[in-house]
């Protein structure tokens, strides 16, 4: 099955319901990051950096895992519904290399 005909069968994607959430997120996220690079600008202290940077990389992470959930439970299984094993392997390898490049991260 080609994109075209995925992108027909998914006129929405998984995370659409909580697009909000997630842009609401990510300014805070950018917010975050902005921050940090003012904390540098003003010379703070290494290690309040530091746990800055852990936190702003917990929130994406936070964000990453809710859209491979959202993917997972409304990509994949519609996949599945569809009675198409080429499409449906497809979604999951998607996951898989979504998980692979979170945990090398």
């Amino acid at each position: 099955m080609t994109e075209d005909v995925v992108a027909e069968t998914h006129a929405t994607h998984g995370y659409i319901t909580d697009k909000d959430k997630y842009l609401n997120r990510l300014k805070r996220i950018e917010g975050q990051a902005r921050g940090i690079s003012k904390m540098v600008d003003d010379e703070k202290y290494c290690i309040d950096i530091l746990t800055q940077i852990s936190a702003l990389k917990s929130a994406l992470q936070a964000v990453a895992v809710g859209l491979l959930d959202d993917h997972l439970k409304h990509c994949v299984v519609d996949a599945a519904r569809m009675d198409d094993d080429a499409l449906a392997d497809q979604k999951i390898r998607e996951a898989s290399d979504a998980i692979a490049r979170l945990v090398r991260s």
